[in-house]
């Protein structure tokens, strides 16, 4: 059975957002997740971490854009340099933090010019930081209209490019879903080149069993395949955390 994390940005909303950490130790989690990290210091997150006894397994860069912009702007064409300067502060949480993993988004984009821009970005960021993992992950351009990155053969093709050990894809069974049709067989196709995963139903992104995608099938076939990552709960529950948790006790 894989690894379970939560993601904090989704899960607990009801709580302040440093009381979420205790509450997704005291669910069963052993690890946790966090989008967008940045708003709060660095050493408020990692105090929380080690009172409740978990790993951070994964955040998002670069920070968002509180003007409203989109998350994201790793294949914006002539953004390169706001890039540079975003992932030095993305690294400087990340020494604190010491996330498994750093996704790091595309943004809106398209064509060549957008490919190749983020193929220079991906790279410069694996190489500034060789010894932190990185990943890439396909959202589907109903809830991300533009987004650069909307495809896992094009995820993969972008892997091949960057060619850096430290970068790996980021699987979601809701995007693959939206994306694709059939979230096992997405994961049948890419597993070997997944990192990192989460987990959402769909349509409409809720818990586990709210939705149409074979769960039990797709934690089958992660044993089946020798994935020994995180699998991490990124939903939207609509009701208190804890009343949608009986996917994992299943």
């Amino acid at each position: 059975m894989p690894r379970f994390a939560a993601n904090l940005s989704l899960l607990w909303t009801e709580l302040p957002y440093l009381d979420r950490f205790a509450a997704a130790a005291e669910a069963g989690f052993d690890g946790v997740e966090v989008l967008f990290p940045y708003e709060f210091a660095a050493q408020e997150t990692r105090r929380a971490l080690i009172s409740a006894g978990l790993d951070f397994v994964l955040m998002n860069a670069p920070p968002p854009n509180y003007t409203g912009g989109v998350p994201g702007y790793g294949a914006l064409v002539g953004g390169e340099d706001r890039f540079a300067r975003d992932i030095r502060r993305v690294l400087r949480y990340a020494e604190l933090l010491r996330p498994d993993h750093i996704h790091v988004m595309a943004g809106e984009g398209d064509g060549a010019d957008a490919r190749a821009t983020f193929v220079r970005n991906l790279q410069l960021a694996a190489d500034t930081a060789p010894g932190q993992a990185f990943t890439i992950e396909p959202l589907n351009r109903g809830s991300f209209p533009g987004y650069f990155l909307a495809d896992y053969d094009l995820a993969l093709d972008i892997i091949a490019a960057v060619d850096r050990p430290n970068l790996g894809l980021q699987y979601d069974t809701f995007h693959a879903t939206e994306i694709h049709g059939d979230a096992l067989a997405v994961w049948d196709r890419v597993a070997p080149h997944v990192t990192h995963a989460q987990i959402g139903d769909a349509p409409g992104r809720g818990a586990p069993g709210s939705g149409h995608v074979d769960f039990r099938a797709i934690f089958a076939a992660m044993d089946d395949s020798g994935y020994a990552g995180w699998v991490s709960a990124e939903y939207q529950p609509g009701i208190k955390t804890e009343k949608t948790l009986g996917w994992m006790k299943g």
